[in-house]
């Protein structure tokens, strides 16, 4: 797990998709969240993530490890270029991993998408006040 975030931290989409299993299964259970099944489509999709979510950084609050199971706490920031007033964001989550030979072989990401939406939007709003200028 601690590989996997490392490589998550480094912004290196080749870098994490090495850290999984080649039938990875990557499972979100937020609204705006989107699964994928296989490292080949997870690692298509990585840059364009990487992307978005610029600054990308993982904290792991909590880490529990069963076996070959476990599961992270995490603050997660990023700085969201989907927006032109790029706001930071700030979302706490949770991974659930099952690993294999090392690899994580299935993730699935719990994170409150609202939480996303209110950040990108009232930073926003805050932005364009007249009495927030100058």
């Amino acid at each position: 797990m601690e590989r996997y975030i490392a490589a998550l931290n480094s912004g290196d989409p080749d870098r994490i998709a090495g850290r999984v299993t080649a039938d990875f299964h990557n499972e979100h259970t937020a609204s705006l969240g989107r699964s994928v099944r296989g490292r080949a489509a997870y690692r298509e999709r990585l840059t364009g993530f990487l992307a978005e979510f610029e600054e990308l950084r993982y904290e792991v609050e909590d880490l529990i490890v069963d076996g070959d199971r476990a599961a992270v706490a995490y603050l997660m920031t990023f700085r969201w270029s989907g927006a032109a007033h790029r706001p930071r964001i700030r979302i706490r989550g949770m991974f659930r991993f099952r690993v294999s030979g090392g690899e994580i072989a299935h993730r699935v990401d719990y994170w409150d998408s609202g939480t996303f939406q209110r950040q990108s939007t009232e930073q926003r709003r805050w932005r364009t006040r007249p009495e927030q200028d100058g």
